[in-house]
């Protein structure tokens, strides 16, 4: 979750930021395995996999809060950190997005359905504490338009008008959430909000790695979190995503969230070949120097994310199948 103070308002300069986020791009395909297995704290697991092809097991995971990675169909990566509920910020749009795709479907090339912008999410364009996209009050717009300005800026106002949209409240809404996160096995997962500001809303990395697998398998939310950039709808404002991992070893994406409490939080996805076929590495790290500057804490979740998926890529390569 995250505040981008004023992001929008060209004529003003923007005040210090107390929440930061950022949309990362993602892709995949269908297929996924679930393992339930965790690595000891100390180390990554998986020296082997449902295929035969043996995984890294000597991984440089981030020295604080927690993580958790996996290969697409090989296997568990190992989990590092201690599993307990921590505030999440902006990833919890990850889920939100989540909802409202699986109540509202629409194909990978679709606009969807069309959504009113109420007077609320556009004054709340300009908030001057938190990550906003600019909104115009009585425009119609697409449920594709309104999910790229919630995951590429990470637009909190975005997110609200959404839940409001599909369910009449937030709180609804985040009912929702929680009852999806509780079909997927989420069980130290709460969500008390769709924008992740609220610093009640609390998760897991093991538990964002099972929303992870799930959602990427929905092709629109593929495409969408994929988008480089945007132009707003009705203001030209040309949104570009600030993933600053984005087409870097491989990294396809996922979300970023910072705050002061959650500290530096990053649900990433990558790419790399391993015995002939192309597979998708997905990982999340939680909750890295929390109570710092989220700008601070920010660049230290994408430097952790940064080694830990240059490592992986480069072990990978050196699996392969078993002899038969």
């Amino acid at each position: 979750m995250s505040a981008h103070p004023g992001r929008f308002r060209p004529s003003l300069r923007r005040p210090a930021v107390l929440y930061l986020s950022a949309a990362l791009l993602v892709s995949g395909t269908a297929g996924w395995y679930t393992f339930g297995g965790r690595a000891p704290s100390s180390a990554a697991a998986g020296t082997g996999s449902p295929s035969g092809v043996s995984l890294p097991t000597d991984l440089p995971w981030p020295t604080e809060g927690q993580s958790s990675a996996e290969v697409e169909g090989l296997g568990s990566l190992g989990t590092r950190g201690e599993q307990a509920p921590v505030p999440i910020a902006s990833i919890t749009k990850v889920m939100t997005a989540h909802v409202i795709l699986t109540s509202h479907p629409m194909a990978a090339d679709e606009q969807g359905a069309t959504v009113t912008a109420d007077q609320q999410a556009a004054d709340e364009s300009y908030s001057p504490t938190e990550s906003t996209a600019p909104l115009v009050a009585g425009r119609d717009y697409t449920q594709r338009e309104l999910l790229e300005l919630m995951m590429l800026p990470s637009g909190n106002n975005v997110a609200r008008l959404l839940a409001r949209w599909d369910a009449g409240s937030q709180e609804e809404f985040a009912e929702k959430m929680n009852e999806t996160a509780s079909k997927l096995g989420m069980d130290r997962t709460t969500y008390t909000g769709a924008s992740g500001i609220e610093p009640s809303t609390q998760s897991t990395a093991t538990d964002q790695l099972k929303l992870a697998r799930a959602v990427m398998k929905n092709e629109a939310f593929r495409k969408i979190v994929a988008t480089p950039t945007v132009t707003a709808p009705g203001v030209g404002v040309q949104i570009r995503n600030s993933n600053k991992l984005l087409g870097q070893d491989g990294v396809i994406g996922l979300k970023t969230g910072s705050s002061t409490p959650a500290g530096g939080n990053l649900m990433w996805a990558a790419t790399q070949e391993v015995a002939g076929t192309s597979r998708l590495i997905l990982g999340v790290v939680l909750h890295q120097q929390a109570g710092t500057n989220p700008t601070q804490a920010m660049a230290a979740a994408f430097d952790a994310s940064r080694t830990l998926i240059t490592a992986i890529r480069s072990a990978l390569p050196e699996a392969s199948p078993p002899r038969t």
